[in-house]
């Protein structure tokens, strides 16, 4: 067995890149809830989604709840899943209305990568989970 403890290094950069995403859906949840009209106003028309606060609302709270899961290190595994399939949501929604791809499609994917590279390098149960690193086999 060996040791899938991460290094000083690698825990930093695994915080920088957790607190980047966590500081964008915390921004883009609470945009949601605290002024959805201004989420609203800068929301594409064609989205598929009616834009009215209530939506807003909702989507900010299925944002909001995950993203508080994925910062208590208890519950982050838990946290990254279900945001995961919010952001797949996000991929579907603008694959569907033909947003541009490397812009809005893959944002969602830029993303999630974030997501479990931050996880991957600050949590050893993902790295044990998923051994990326030369050594790591069992």
């Amino acid at each position: 067995m060996t040791d899938t403890t991460p290094g000083k290094g690698q825990l930093i950069a695994g915080r920088v890149l957790s607190g980047l995403v966590i500081l964008f859906l915390l921004f883009d949840a609470g945009l949601k809830l605290v002024s959805p009209e201004t989420a609203i106003r800068y929301s594409p028309p064609d989205l598929g989604w009616p834009l009215e606060v209530g939506t807003m609302h909702l989507l900010g709270t299925l944002l909001l709840i995950p993203t508080l899961l994925y910062i208590w290190p208890r519950t982050a595994i838990l946290g990254a899943i279900l945001i995961t399939g919010y952001l797949g949501g996000a991929v579907a929604t603008h694959v569907r209305i033909n947003s541009p791809l490397f812009s809005h499609i893959l944002f969602g994917v830029y993303l999630g990568l974030m997501l479990w590279g931050g996880l991957w390098l600050r949590d050893p149960r993902v790295r044990a989970l998923i051994p990326l690193s030369k050594g790591t086999a069992a």
